[in-house]
């Protein structure tokens, strides 16, 4: 059996534990495999054990391989979890089913405009820097609400959840509470936060979906 398989079969059981433990109902998490550098050999199998959702962080790399995976096997759900830029807004409308990284006007006013032209929409997420991190993509904690709020009066989005990324050398527990808060603040139902070393942790704090990758995948 690959090892990817006996690593999904892993993940997935800590989550249904995670879901327990704090009597959440099963199956109220969605892992999200983060596919992002492995080639379309490596994800089938992963796709054949049972994996439906997947991330990616770049549009022309999941270029490449999605549309073939995606027209073989024509359930999957894919997310863009990488930072997007205006230029791209067309091709990611096209592509992906799942925008998490909302982060700025411009991209609001393109994806409105992508959307209504291909007649096709993704669900969408912003996402919030919650550690104010200068090189980090993502929303201020203090104008998210504020952002939700215009990108569905002025742009008509359809804003579902928020999406964080936590400092690496913090204790991201504060970061998971503060987007919980927030996404209560602006009426999003859907939280995107979690990865390979942390994810049991989110579920606790709330999570929606968790992207895992390396603990799945292996290291890159």
């Amino acid at each position: 059996m690959e090892k990817s398989v006996e690593q999904l079969a892993s993940v997935k059981e800590k989550i249904a534990a995670s879901e327990r433990e704090i009597r959440r109902p099963a199956g109220s998490v969605t892992l999200v495999a983060v596919s992002k550098t492995f080639e379309a050999t490596e994800i089938r199998p992963v796709i054949e054990a049972g994996q439906r959702v997947f991330g990616e962080n770049r549009v022309q790399e999941a270029q490449g391989k999605w549309p073939a995976l995606k027209e073989e096997f024509p359930n999957l759900e894919l997310h863009l979890i990488g930072p997007l830029q205006s230029n791209k807004a067309k091709e990611a409308v096209a592509l992906f089913d799942v925008i998490e990284t909302v982060d700025r006007e411009k991209i609001a006013a393109e994806l409105a405009k992508e959307i209504a032209r291909q007649g096709k929409a993704p669900k969408l997420y912003v996402q919030v820097n919650t550690g104010s991190e200068p090189q980090k993509a993502g929303i201020e904690p203090k104008e998210a609400v504020a952002f939700v709020k215009r990108c569905r009066e002025v742009h008509n989005l359809a804003i579902e959840g928020l999406m964080c990324i936590p400092p690496a050398e913090e204790n991201p527990g504060p970061h998971f509470a503060l987007l919980e808060k927030l996404a209560r603040e602006a009426g999003a139902e859907k939280l995107s936060m979690g990865m390979s070393g942390d994810y049991e942790l989110a579920v606790a704090f709330g999570a929606t979906s968790v992207r895992v990758g390396s603990a799945i995948f292996g290291s890159r």
